[in-house]
Parts: C-alpha cells; sequence; structure tokens
C-alpha cells in the first residue's frame, strides 16, 4: 500500500473517532448552561439576585463554550440574555435579572 492511503486511513479514522466527542461536548456544554439557568431562575425567584448572578456567570461559560463549538443563533440570543441578567443581578434586580435569564433558557432549550 502507498503512504498517501495508509495516511489518509489513519486521518480518517482520527476523523471517525473525535466527531462523537465534539458533539457530545456541545451537548454537555449546553446541558449545564441550562442546569445553571434554571438555577438562577429559581434563586431570582426567590429574590436572590446576587446568587442568580453566580449561576448565571457559570451558564454563561457554559453557554460560550457550546457556541465555540458550534455556533447557533439561539445560544448567541441566550448568551446576551445571560449578560444581562449578571448585569441586573449584581445591580440587585432579582425580577429583571430572572427575566433575562427566563429567556435564555427559552433559547438555550431551542437549541435542541
Amino acid at each position: 500500500m502507498s503512504r498517501r492511503f495508509i495516511v489518509a486511513m489513519l486521518s480518517l479514522g482520527l476523523a471517525l473517532i473525535l466527531i462523537p466527542r465534539v458533539s457530545l461536548a456541545v451537548e454537555d456544554h449546553l446541558s449545564e448552561a441550562m442546569e445553571h439557568t434554571r438555577q438562577a431562575i429559581d434563586h431570582g425567584k426567590q429574590g436572590h439576585a446576587d446568587v442568580l448572578a453566580t449561576h448565571a456567570e457559570a451558564a454563561l461559560t457554559h453557554a460560550e463554550a457550546s457556541e465555540k463549538a458550534k455556533a447557533n443563533p439561539h445560544t448567541a440570543t441566550a448568551i446576551e440574555h445571560l449578560k444581562e441578567a449578571i448585569k441586573q443581578g449584581k445591580e440587585g434586580n432579582a425580577d429583571e435579572a430572572t427575566t433575562h435569564a427566563e429567556i435564555a433558557l427559552n433559547h438555550l432549550q431551542q437549541v435542541n
């Protein structure tokens, strides 16, 4: 067999092994982002704006990782709303922050 053929087959095999991992990484980040967003919403409804901001920051980290791995307009919109939820949470506006977190969660759920 020629060297080119062997290199091509090895490359193809490596690609087939790694492709599912990229897909799983996107799903893992997405599920983590949704979980932290849900926790942010729960704390926001209890009036805990500072804890909401903490969970929204964790959700933002995972949402950005998901967006980096596989771009999606819903993820991008969720990121914008998570940033606003963090801002409002740090300002102590639990109701406004909760609203943005709920919108972000809605968009994250639409990614699937």
